[in-house]
This record gives C-alpha cells, structure tokens and sequence, in this order.
C-alpha cells in the first residue's frame, strides 16, 4: 500500500496511521521524522536543512522532496509506506508523482478526512491535563470521573494554551488553506479517497480497508 493521508489537525489521522501501519505492515512517514533523522546523522540534505531551520526560514520544496524521495528508496519502503505530512504543496505532490512513475508506481490512495469545524474545535480544545501526573483526558471523548479532577491522583485538570479556540481555529484555517488545492489536484488525479471521520474510528478503518484492499 502507497498512500497519503489528509485531514485537518482533530481528524484522528494518528489513530488511523497507527492501525493502518499495522495492518498492511508499511512504515509511517512523515517530514519532521525524515528532517530529524537527517540531521542526526549528519547527511547533505540535513546539513542543507539545518541551515534554513536556523535560520529560521521553511526548507525549500525542492530539498523536501529530495529528503522524502531519499527515505522512499529505502529498503523497508519497497512494500508501500504511509505518507504523513507530505505532500503539503501542488509543487510536492507533483514531484512525487513524478518520482513514483519513474519508479513505475503510483499512489493506491490519498485517504482525506472530514471533519466538521464544529467537531473540529470540540476535539482540539476538549483536552485536559492533570497539574500533577500528567495524565491526559478529553471533557467529550474521555472524560474523568469527577469533573476537573484526575481519576489517577485526584490532581487538578487543566486546558494547556495551545488547546484554546483561537489556537485550534488558526491551526483548522493554516492548514484549510494549505491543503484546499491539494483536495483539487488529488481530485483531479483520481487518487482521492474522501471519509466521514467524525463517526467511530474502528468504523472509519474498516471503511479505509474495504476501499484500499486487504
């Protein structure tokens, strides 16, 4: 299985990805993993990356693309991979298209998310962590037995800043933005594979592997 995924941050793409990765046993890929890896190991690319990230500056598509195409020639790809975060851009997914022809593949999927705004906000601000454990829940889909209060220590819960509203209705328009032309060009190519993801996840995998395939 070759396929990208999509959907806007609250759409329980990780949750897929892990029992995706699982069952069709290809690695998840993403550009943050690839970016570090190289910048650990010191190679051409992640020195050229490194030096655009100190400087505070995006790492150009085009070195991108030379660091997904990299991690995809790797032996543990040959079987399929699950392509998270990438492509972000028209550029990128031209790019990739290119590299899998001239591979003589081509993507199974590019599995897309809905969610709508409302269920949206309600899953990124619905987090809660305890002052003292750390233990996390969500007030909707895993709440605690005593409102505000950890079942584990008895510690008081707590909305960290990056789960307020105004933080998740930026990240919903950065990444509607964004992603909006690559729905048109996935559309277009007739990869893309939409899902209802605002009904229970073990409903929606199922729904992915019927369309995909065992």
């Amino acid at each position: 299985m070759r396929a990208v995924l999509l959907g806007p941050p609250g759409a329980g793409k990780g949750t897929q990805a892990v029992k995706l990765v699982e069952k069709y046993g290809v690695p998840q890929i993403s550009t943050g993993d690839i970016f570090r890896k190289n910048i650990k190991e010191g190679t051409e690319l992640g020195k050229k990356a490194q030096e655009y990230m100190n400087a505070g500056e995006l790492v150009p598509d085009e070195l991108v693309v030379d660091l997904v195409k990299d991690r995809l020639m790797q032996e543990d790809c040959a079987n399929g991979y699950l392509l998270d975060g990438f492509p972000r851009t028209i550029y990128q997914a031209e790019e990739l298209d290119k590299f899998l022809a001239e591979q003589g593949q081509k993507l199974d999927a590019v599995i897309n998310f809905e969610v709508g705004h409302d269920e949206l906000i309600t899953r990124l601000t619905g987090r809660r962590i305890c002052k003292k454990c750390g233990a996390s829940y969500h007030i909707v889909n895993i709440p605690p037995k005593k409102e505000g209060v950890c079942d584990k220590c008895g510690g008081e819960l707590e909305q960290r800043k990056d789960d307020t509203v105004e933080t998740a209705e930026n990240r919903i328009s950065v990444y509607r933005e964004s992603t909006a032309p690559l729905i048109g060009y996935y559309e277009k190519t007739g990869a893309l594979k939409n899902f209802n993801a605002e009904r229970d996840h073990e409903i929606v995998f199922n729904e992915i592997v019927a369309e995909i395939g065992e």
